[in-house]
């Protein structure tokens, strides 16, 4: 389902001066984003960019055994396919949508059109750049030092950041995948966490969560990242335009307490 676009609700458009909007705004178009849904697989060509208002997605590392891990994660603050203006090349990663919400959608080539003509545009880019690179340095990290169960407390408040209400939306599956762990691990983990009361319940695909509690069992990784986060996005106070790297202003989420 398809429908032209009308409003601005992703904070890199959002932050856009009115002119460099104008040069997306014709061309962009609300689509749904279902969970669970791919938007661009490993070792395809980016040939749209969706820039999330609501929902979740997460990059995929698709290993040859089959397992997968995720490197990051965006929500109403990113996009999707932005990086393929840095020159033809096909996607390192899977984009799957793991909270279901709806996003504004151009295609590759307008965008790069765009990009083209827009110091705004470009800056985007790049504050988005920083952004993915912060995740993946810090995953990487977390990943090799951190034990399991603060892991997926730290994915499980990544997610809660980026969507309303204590309830969220994922089921044992996406978590093992989200972790490059066994079904079976998780199934422990929550255990855990719910025996500690990190976790309220963990019904069918719905994890309800008292926030308070697991951000006490994350590691240090959700914070640090919460803070660079902050660091990074100048969107909340100001209009991005051609400021120099390293301009540090208003964070780009409202991370909860």
């Amino acid at each position: 389902m398809m429908k032209r676009h009308t409003s601005v609700g992703n904070r890199l458009l959002a932050a856009l001066p009115a002119a460099d909007l104008g040069l997306l705004a014709p061309y962009l178009q609300h689509v749904l984003l279902k969970q669970d849904a791919v938007l661009v697989r490993s070792g395809d060509r980016n040939d749209k960019v969706y820039f999330p208002h609501s929902g979740a997605i997460s990059f995929m590392l698709d290993m040859p055994n089959g397992q997968t891990v995720a490197t990051s994660l965006i929500g109403h603050e990113g996009a999707v396919g932005m990086l393929s203006v840095l020159g033809p090349s096909r996607s390192p990663t899977t984009a799957v949508v793991r909270v279901a919400g709806i996003a504004s959608q151009i295609s590759a080539s307008r965008f790069h059109a765009a990009f083209g003509q827009s110091d705004a545009i470009k800056y985007a880019v790049q504050t988005h750049t920083r952004a993915l690179l912060m995740q993946l340095q810090h995953v990487t990290a977390c990943n090799a030092l951190h034990a399991v169960e603060a892991r997926m407390a730290r994915w499980l408040l990544h997610i809660h950041d980026r969507i309303a209400g204590n309830v969220v939306p994922l089921t044992q599956e996406a978590l093992s995948e989200l972790l490059g762990v066994r079904r079976t691990t998780v199934t422990l983990v929550v255990r855990k966490l719910r025996a500690s009361g990190a976790v309220k319940s963990a019904r069918r695909g719905l994890v309800e969560i008292d926030r308070p509690r697991l951000k006490e069992t994350a590691c240090e990784c959700y914070e640090a990242m919460r803070c660079k986060y902050h660091r990074i996005f100048p969107l909340d106070t100001h209009r991005l335009s051609s400021r120099p790297n390293g301009s540090e202003n208003a964070p780009v989420l409202n991370y909860r307490t």
